[in-house]
């Protein structure tokens, strides 16, 4: 399983506090992470370097999420880039007709997640990495910490037993 320090995730939101919100989780759980202020932004950047993933805030300034997603999905090489969505907007009248117009126009692939604000910071690593197959920072520390708590409990006649099976 590749780790997450070897992905590149581009953020795209116009919120500066959701921004940052969600490149300090993913940089935290080992991931290689870009910002972009807007559609726009976004599209300068994967022009330049396509990332492994995108997460997309709907309602942004000068290109929209949805206007972004239509050209993710429109360019060859861009087209399997995973994209998930992460928006206040889901359910409301705003949001919806969005990514109605987006499902009705068969842009294929549609978007992996949709993830609505508030964003618990384990649900978008999880996600993340699944749809990525990685294992983050986060899941090996989880994995130390579940080995070094075995070790800690373990008998010492246990231990040298394991110790002889690893000389």
């Amino acid at each position: 399983m590749a780790l997450a320090s070897e992905k590149r995730i581009l953020v795209v939101d116009d919120e500066p506090d959701v921004r940052d919100f969600l490149s300090t989780c993913l940089e935290d759980a080992g991931f290689q992470v870009e910002t972009a202020i807007d559609g726009f932004d976004a599209l300068m950047k994967i022009e330049q370097s396509p990332p492994d993933l995108i997460t997309l805030d709907l309602l942004m300034p000068r290109i929209s999420g949805i206007q972004l997603m239509r050209k993710l999905r429109k360019n060859p090489a861009w087209k399997h880039i995973p994209v998930i969505i992460v928006t206040a907007h889901a359910k409301d009248e705003l949001g919806q007709k969005d990514l109605e117009h987006l499902y009705a126009e068969e842009v294929t692939p549609v978007p992996e997640h949709i993830i609505e604000k508030p964003i618990t910071p384990s649900r978008l690593v999880n996600g993340i990495g699944k749809i990525l197959a990685v294992q983050t920072d986060i899941e090996v520390a989880a994995e130390r910490s579940g080995v070094l708590d075995m070790i800690k409990n373990c008998s010492p006649e246990k231990l040298r037993e394991i110790q002889s099976l690893l000389s």
